[in-house]
Formats: structure tokens, C-alpha cells, sequence
């Protein structure tokens, strides 16, 4: 496919890319100008020596390439990694794959100096509209070299020990981006290339629901506490909490509308954030001082939104008892490190109220449906299985969707959810 910034025709899958070979590496680079970001026409990319694909994440095919690259006097291994919009072997993950045209819009704005956050050197991307078809090649992060951290799962912070460090990490780092959106940094760049646009920010498509459909969809949960109690808590499946949920949910569901237009309302509470910065979508590593931090990757879907968005996208991928115990300290680190950067300071309970109405929309409208529909269609789950089997563990859509559902529902039953 041709893409629509360069001009340059583009593989579209791993296969097409191999088969162009350093060939279009090369002219790929130097249409972007991005060859070692030198733009030393003496360094080139003689051959591709090996490729592997990634299966992981929920859009498009990942490949990881080692090159060798030929300077003037030396050969040295790079290894690069590709991100392909497009995945022709499932239907599902292909339909999200018009996330990658913000991505690329984002990594052509990470270049720029005065950029507030690390995010991986990206050396070339263009994505063509018409058919969603885009590529995306970065440097690849070294996870588990040097001082960088090995990388971790998505939806397994039990395996994390003491995962607060990690998750004031990322916190800083939306809060930096979000700040510099916001003042005159970046924030004329901002609004030319991310202008808000809230209906362009759900993931993909989701049928509204049919009267009557949100009570048969608790039933449905209920069921399944009842069918595979290992892996609901306790305080989820009671008979005093289901009843409870089913009459909120069935209020809150009522004032849809109102929530809507709520969560686009307070500008001071609208800038460009990471959508699903869970610690799968980042890279860590130790300071001098010994303090945590990181850089951000899986930029689809990037986009200017409420920050309580971009709070749920971060914190629904932690552990239950970081929640109840912390989410407030985590709330006021977001909130001083946003005011340090632009100066704005937002209000805690309404920054809490904000993130709750968020949660509780999306939750009614996905996480009871989705989750549930996936995990009762694994072979061999019964009702002695938890969440820490490898019947599980092995499956990343189920284990994520799982731990979404029970984030979603855990902070429901600690939360006044009264609209």
C-alpha cells in the first residue's frame, strides 16, 4: 500500500516486508530522514539476519528484526521493532486498525525537543487512511539488558511483589505528558494534530444496549459466580453486593446522557494522554537514586481525552489492594506533577468523581459481556479454576479480561456510584 505522507509503497505484513528486505529499510529511512537519526548516508542496512513474530498485544502483527548495519569502518547488529497496522489472520484485532494513524501522528510529535516523557526512537511510519493500512518501525526496547527491567505481563502485577513504584512511574509520566499539551510547549502542536474529538475514543465499536439487556447481562454474571466461583472474590459474588449492583447499574445506566456530557465538560481536565498505559505497554529501569522510572510504548489510539480516562486505562491493569489502599496518593501525585507542569490544579473529588462515572460507563457497556463470553468458552475451566492457573495465565485475553471485570466491579462495591 502506498502511505500517505512519503508516498512510498509499504509492506502491509511481515512476509511482504522480509521479501523487500534492507532494500526498502534503507529507502524507508531515508525518506524519513531517521537512518541512526543522523542522517549519515554512510551507515546503511546491508541485510535483515534474523526475524521472529510477536504475539502479543490486541491490534496488528508485531515483528522483531536484527540487522546489521554498515558504517564506514565497522558492521554492527541492531535489532528494530516493527509494528504492522493490519493482522489478515484474525478479523478481530484487524478491525482496530485505524488506531495506528494517531499513533504515527504521535511519533512524528515525540520528536520534537522539547517533548516531556522517553518513548522508543521511532525511525520510520506512514499509514494510508483509505484501507487502515499503516507501519511503524522503532529502535526495539532491550528488556532484561543493562539497567532496564525484564518486560511485564499484562494483567499478572501478583508476580510484580511491591507494584506502587511501577504505578507512581507511570502516573508521573501521564501527568507530564498531560501538562505539556496543555501549556506552550506542545500545545499549539497539540491541538493541530489531536484536536478532541470524543467519538473517535472508544477502541472499537460497541452496540448501545437494548432495554432490558443490562439486567440480563448481571444475571449473567451472577451465573458465573455461581458456575466458576474461583474466580470472582467473594465480596463480588455476595447476595447483598449483586442486589446492590443490579440497582445502580440500572440507574447509572439511566443517566447516560448526562454522564457523556459530564466527562467532556471541564477543559482543565481535557489533554493528550496514553489511553491503556498498563506495565506491559512500558519499559523500566533504576535511576542513580534508585528510584523507578520508565518510558511509555503502545501509543494507539493516542488522543486528547479526559484524564480520568487515561487514569482507568492506567489503574485498571494493577491489583485489587493497590486500589483500596492507594488510589488516592496516586490521585494527588497526579494531580501536583499535572499542576507543576501547566499549572492547573484539578480537584480531587471531582478528578475521583470523573474517574468513577468513566469506569462505570464502560464498565456496564463492555465488561460485563466481554469477559464473561470469553472465559466460558475455555476448555477445562471449572469451578475449583482461579485466575493464577495456567489455563489462565496462558490466555492474555482471558486473564485481562478477567482482571478488568473485577477491578471494575471491585472499585464499584467501595464506591458511591449514585448519579
Amino acid at each position: 500500500m502506498t502511505g500517505d505522507t512519503y508516498g512510498l509503497d509499504i509492506p502491509a505484513h511481515p512476509d511482504a516486508l522480509l521479501k523487500s528486505g534492507a532494500a526498502f529499510l534503507n529507502r524507508a529511512f531515508q525518506h524519513a530522514a531517521s537512518i541512526h537519526a543522523t542522517g549519515n548516508a554512510s551507515r546503511s542496512i546491508e541485510s535483515i539476519l534474523d526475524s521472529q513474530i510477536i504475539h502479543a498485544g490486541s491490534t496488528g502483527t508485531k515483528l522483531l528484526l536484527t540487522v546489521e548495519i554498515a558504517a564506514a569502518t565497522s558492521r554492527k547488529k541492531q535489532r528494530l521493532f516493527v509494528k504492522f497496522s493490519r493482522d489478515f489472520s484474525n478479523e478481530i484485532r484487524d478491525a482496530s486498525r485505524q488506531q495506528m494513524a494517531l499513533e504515527i501522528r504521535f511519533a512524528q510529535l515525540s520528536q520534537l525537543p522539547q517533548f516531556p516523557i522517553v518513548v522508543p526512537t521511532c525511525y520510520f511510519a506512514d499509514f494510508q487512511h483509505r484501507t487502515g493500512t499503516g507501519l511503524m518501525i522503532t529502535e526495539c526496547i532491550p528488556y532484561g539488558e543493562g539497567d532496564v527491567e525484564p518486560q511485564r505481563p499484562k494483567a499478572m502485577d501478583y508476580r510484580l511483589g511491591d507494584s506502587l513504584p511501577y504505578y507512581r512511574a507511570l502516573i508521573r509520566n501521564l501527568a507530564r505528558l498531560a501538562a505539556a499539551s496543555k501549556n506552550g510547549s506542545l500545545r499549539d502542536e497539540v491541538e493541530r494534530q489531536f484536536p478532541f474529538q470524543p467519538e473517535q475514543l472508544d477502541v472499537g465499536p460497541r452496540r448501545a444496549l437494548q432495554p432490558g439487556q443490562l439486567e440480563q447481562n448481571v444475571d449473567r454474571y451472577a451465573q458465573f459466580c455461581k458456575t466458576y466461583p474461583g474466580l470472582i472474590p467473594a465480596h463480588l459474588r455476595s447476595a447483598e453486593f449483586l442486589a446492590r449492583f443490579r440497582r445502580q447499574a440500572c440507574q447509572f445506566q439511566h443517566h447516560q446522557p448526562h454522564i457523556h456530557a459530564l466527562l467532556q465538560s471541564e477543559p482543565d481536565m481535557i489533554a493528550l494522554c496514553h489511553w491503556n498505559a498498563h506495565v506491559d505497554n512500558a519499559w523500566f529501569w533504576r535511576e542513580p537514586s534508585g528510584a523507578l522510572e520508565c518510558g511509555l510504548l503502545d501509543w494507539g489510539n493516542v488522543s486528547q481525552m479526559n484524564v480520568a480516562m487515561a487514569l482507568w486505562g492506567c489503574l485498571s491493569g494493577a491489583e485489587l489492594d493497590l486500589w483500596n489502599e492507594h488510589l488516592d496518593g496516586l490521585l494527588h501525585l497526579f494531580i501536583a506533577t499535572y499542576q507543576a507542569g501547566c499549572g492547573v490544579q484539578l480537584d480531587i473529588e471531582q478528578l475521583k468523581r470523573h474517574l468513577n462515572l468513566y469506569m462505570g460507563s464502560m464498565g456496564l457497556s463492555w465488561l460485563l459481556r466481554g469477559p464473561i463470553r470469553t472465559l466460558s468458552g475455555l476448555e477445562g475451566l471449572n469451578a475449583a479454576s482461579t485466575r493464577t492457573d495456567p489455563i489462565i495465565e496462558r490466555n492474555e485475553p482471558a486473564r485481562s479480561q478477567l482482571h478488568l471485570m473485577q477491578v471494575f466491579l471491585n472499585h464499584w462495591s467501595h464506591s458511591d456510584m449514585a448519579v
